[in-house]
Formats: structure tokens, C-alpha cells, sequence
């Protein structure tokens, strides 16, 4: 019961919270806001993510793969942007986070299949081993 009163608390400040930091946009540091979405963000993920029953993991982890792959896409258009354009810091910082995120995501859809590969064969039907030959031996 506290874990879904905590999940949808989380949620709710997740979604109000943009409609506030508008409103109260000189009180509120910015890079204090964004870090207390993304620690929301850690608790509400690590709820969602440990009531996950053991059946409901495989479909889970293929959704999760679609969205790197998603990610995957955006951080190679990231990675190649600015072509023909004077390489100044931010490009430099852009291709660089690009590259980054490419090699996070890739290693995140990996695993993903990993994981998958193992639950699923969890499900498979063991092979019985075969009977022992009967001995043929004097008594």
C-alpha cells in the first residue's frame, strides 16, 4: 500500500512540477529543480521497477529495449550534428554526449537480450535425462 501511495505521490510531483517552476521560475534554481525531478524520477523508477512480478519481466525488459533503441536513434543524430559547421565547444559537447549515449543505450539493449534470453529459457522443458542401460551382470 505505501509503495503506490509513494508512486503516485512521485508521479504527481513530477507533473506539477513544470506548471510550478513556471510560476516561480526567479525563485527556483534551475539545476535544483532538474536534480529533484531526476532524484523523483530514482524513487518512482525503483518502486515501479521492484513490483514487477516475475512473469510480467520478459515483456517489461522487450518494452525497455524499444526505448533504446529509440534513444539509440536520437543520440546518432546527436552524435553527427553540425556537419560542415566549425567545430566550436558546444558541438564538440554535443557529438561527444551523442557518442556517449550511443554506447550507454547499446549496452543497455545487450544486456536487455541477455536477460531476456535467460528468462526465457527458464520457461523452457527440461529434458529428462536418459535411464541408466540396465546392467547385465552375473549373480
Amino acid at each position: 500500500m505505501m509503495k503506490r501511495l509513494a508512486v503516485l505521490i512521485g508521479f504527481g510531483l513530477m507533473l506539477a512540477a513544470p506548471a510550478f517552476a513556471q510560476d516561480h521560475a526567479a525563485a527556483v534554481d534551475p539545476l535544483i529543480f532538474r536534480l529533484a525531478i531526476f532524484v523523483l524520477a530514482i524513487f518512482v523508477g525503483y518502486y515501479v521497477v521492484w513490483s514487477v512480478t516475475p512473469a510480467l519481466h520478459t515483456p517489461l525488459m522487450a518494452v525497455t529495449n524499444a526505448i533504446s533503441s529509440v534513444i539509440i536513434v536520437g543520440a546518432l543524430i546527436a552524435a553527427v550534428s553540425g556537419s560542415g559547421q566549425e567545430m566550436t565547444t558546444d558541438l564538440w559537447l554535443s557529438k561527444g554526449m551523442g557518442g556517449v549515449a550511443v554506447a550507454l543505450a547499446s549496452v543497455n539493449i545487450f544486456g536487455g537480450f541477455l536477460v531476456t534470453r535467460r528468462m526465457l529459457a527458464m520457461y523452457k522443458k527440461k529434458d529428462k535425462p536418459a535411464a541408466p542401460a540396465a546392467k547385465s551382470g552375473g549373480h
